[in-house]
């Protein structure tokens, strides 16, 4: 069986930083920004994009739908 591997791209300008997106993610890879956007918000980012699985879970709970996952096979 391949083994899948995850990335997000998060819109950093619409990411209003709610943080939902963080307990949602069962590898801890997201996490909000220290630096903020043009609005002031604290954006998402992958802290450890080595963990993702490409799951959806992040991009799925994500209010303002400004996560994409992307998921390729890895041998």
């Amino acid at each position: 069986m391949a083994k899948v591997k995850g990335a997000i791209v998060v819109d950093i300008e619409k990411c209003k930083g709610c943080g939902v997106c963080v307990p949602a993610c069962p590898t801890d890879v997201i996490a909000l920004a220290k630096e903020v956007n043009g609005k002031g918000y604290h954006y998402a980012y992958m802290v450890n994009p080595d963990a993702c699985t490409g799951c959806t879970n992040c991009a799925v709970v994500c209010p303002d739908g400004v996560i994409t996952v992307y998921r390729i096979k890895v041998q």
